[in-house]
């Protein structure tokens, strides 16, 4: 994948850094409502870093030139993505058992839907460039 595609991600970066600065901010505000700003932390660090290896696996199924190989690599984006998570939110809730924080996790599978978001407008400029030429 070329150097400047991995700019387009710059977003998810720059969203990682300042979630994770207010999560530190606001750390005793978000205690008072009950939500567990450790788990908001290493959630948003684990999804960030599960888009990372995502959005490059499907940058380079953008580049590949037998369709093969694209679909191989777009899926196991998406396996990834979806196991890799539904594997640590299954993990967090076992440990947890009764003491499960239910705001935080409910917030982290929002923070992968705009992390998603953000992925997917950078693919798409991706494949709208390679389209133009």
């Amino acid at each position: 994948m070329q150097r400047h595609y991995i700019r387009l991600f710059i977003p998810a970066l720059i969203l990682l850094v300042v979630l994770s600065a207010a999560f530190l901010l606001f750390n005793e505000k978000l205690e008072s409502y009950g939500i567990d700003t450790e788990l908001l932390l290493w959630g948003n660090l684990f999804i960030f870093i599960i888009t990372l290896f995502s959005f490059l696996m499907m940058g380079r199924g953008l580049s590949a030139k037998n369709a093969h190989a694209f679909f191989r690599l777009v899926y196991g984006s998406f396996m990834l993505k979806l196991f890799t998570l539904a594997g640590a939110a299954f993990a967090y809730i076992m440990m947890m058992k009764k003491e499960v924080n239910k705001p935080g996790l409910f917030i982290c599978m929002g923070l992968y839907l705009v992390y998603t978001f953000i992925e997917v407008s950078a693919l798409l400029k991706i494949s709208k460039k390679k389209a133009s030429g």
